[in-house]
C-alpha cells in the first residue's frame, strides 16, 4: 500500500493544516501565494523544520492536469498555482496516495474528475463534479466556457457563466 501524504494548498495551509504524521508536500508558488504574517510564520517555520517539502510536477503530469481543466470549463476559474497544485498530485500518486488540501472549490472539482481524493479545512467541500457553460441573459444562447467574449454574438447581451452538473 502507498504512504499517504499531504499536497496543500494556500488555503490548507492558511486553514491551520500541517500533518504531523505524514509528509507535507507543496509547491514554492503556494508558499509565495500566502499573504497574512501568522501563516506565512508558520509556513517558513514548516519548511525550515522540514514538516513541508518543496517540490514541483512534472511536464507529463501538468499536460494531463491542463486537459481535464480545459475540458471541465475550469479553465477561466483556476490560477497557475492552483494548477500547479493539481499537477503535483498527478506527479506525487506514482510513488504515494496524496490527498489534497485546500478549501478551493474548483481545485476540488478537478480532483474529483481526476480521482484524487482532497480535504477541506474550513468548507464543507464538494459533492459533485460540476462543468461550466456561459450562457447569454437575454436570448438564453449557450457558449462553452472558453468562449472569449463578454457580450452574445447574437443580442449582445451579457455573457455569464453558469455551472452545470456533470
Amino acid at each position: 500500500m502507498k504512504e499517504k501524504i499531504y499536497v496543500l494548498d494556500a488555503s490548507g495551509i492558511i486553514g491551520g493544516f500541517i500533518s504531523s504524521k505524514n509528509l507535507n508536500i507543496t509547491t514554492s508558488a503556494v508558499i509565495s501565494e500566502i499573504k497574512d504574517i501568522k501563516s506565512k510564520i508558520a509556513a517558513e517555520s514548516a519548511l525550515m523544520e522540514g514538516t513541508i517539502i518543496l517540490e514541483e510536477p512534472d511536464f507529463e503530469s501538468t499536460k494531463k492536469v491542463q486537459m481535464a481543466i480545459e475540458n471541465s470549463g475550469d479553465i477561466l476559474r483556476l490560477s497557475e498555482v492552483d494548477k500547479q497544485v493539481v499537477a503535483l498530485a498527478v506527479t506525487l500518486r506514482k510513488k504515494f496516495y496524496p490527498v489534497v488540501v485546500t478549501d478551493d472549490y474548483s481545485i476540488q472539482n478537478i480532483l474529483k474528475i481526476l480521482n484524487i481524493p482532497f480535504k477541506s479545512v474550513l468548507t464543507p467541500g464538494i459533492t459533485e463534479v460540476y462543468g461550466w457553460i456561459k450562457i447569454c441573459r437575454g436570448c438564453r444562447k449557450k457558449y462553452p466556457p472558453d468562449y472569449d467574449y463578454e457580450e452574445c454574438e447574437i443580442c449582445g447581451s451579457a455573457v455569464y457563466m453558469k455551472p452545470t452538473k456533470k
